[in-house]
């Protein structure tokens, strides 16, 4: 007997596992590369190159990591950090986690680690942009603090806008602040 459509849907929806069965590891080389395309290319709505994909993994490959499920790669978070307007910022290109494991924390790791990375390297502010339709994702960046800084129309190649999301990072006070002595 085949399996309809709607079986898939439900197996897709059923998959359990606990977080400690999630493995995280940093961008490792080529070997890796192929298991980031195709989950950015199965699940965003912008297509990209080989080019654009090894511009991040190559250049920032501290702030890429890929989340692994008993061997198979179920999610992955692409950025990259630099100047902008006399801004150190870091940039979070694509983030996928497949849909049978969406909800679980793991966009939610995958972030964080990124963003750790870029404060660490002394980034002020992170941005990205996102749907206005990706309701998930607007949740799960709010989550984390990030706020929208714009709307961009007609922002995708699918005509739908985004969102520029931005989270700002708490700056060092340029005057300690002094103790008054009695």
């Amino acid at each position: 007997m085949e399996k309809s459509s709607e079986d898939d849907a439900a197996e897709i929806e059923t998959v359990e596992f606990v977080a400690s069965e999630i493995e995280y590891v940093s961008y490792g080389g080529e070997h890796h590369l192929p298991l980031v395309m195709n989950l950015v290319d199965q699940e965003l709505s912008e297509p990209y190159s080989i080019f654009t994909y090894r511009y991040f993994v190559y250049l920032w490959p501290q702030l890429s990591f890929l989340a692994f499920h008993k061997g198979k790669c179920v999610g992955t978070v692409v950025c990259k950090m630099g100047e902008h307007r006399n801004t150190f910022r870091g940039y979070i290109a694509m983030l996928v986690v497949i849909k049978p494991y969406r909800g679980k924390g793991i966009a939610t790791e995958l972030v964080t680690r990124s963003i750790q990375v870029m404060m660490e390297s002394g980034c002020e502010e992170v941005t990205l942009e996102a749907e206005v339709t990706n309701k998930g994702a607007l949740a799960l960046y709010g989550r984390l603090g990030f706020i929208r800084a714009k709307r961009l129309f007609h922002y995708y190649l699918n005509g739908v806008d985004a969102f520029r999301l931005k989270l700002l990072f708490p700056r060092p006070e340029l005057h300690p602040t002094t103790h008054h002595i009695r």
